[in-house]
């Protein structure tokens, strides 16, 4: 049970949570959108597609750090 005045941080954290939800969600999208923009074969953006779904935040930032060739940058 949640104390009433423990209600307003709970609500802050929830609405913290759900802005970097959106965050991470739009940087996927880009992500993803940059990742079929490429000259990448098919095969290997099909991979990049699904790391990216699966592990979101994770697949994300391995895409940019790791999975973009020097001609899509």
């Amino acid at each position: 049970m949640i104390v009433s005045h423990m209600l307003p941080m709970a609500i802050y954290m929830g609405s913290s949570y759900d802005l970097l939800g959106v965050l991470i969600f739009v940087l996927d999208i880009i992500a993803i959108v940059s990742l079929l923009g490429g000259s990448s074969s098919i095969e290997r953006k099909l991979i990049w597609v699904v790391v990216i779904l699966l592990l979101p935040l994770l697949g994300m930032l391995l895409y940019f750090l790791l999975g973009r060739s020097s001609r899509d940058a």
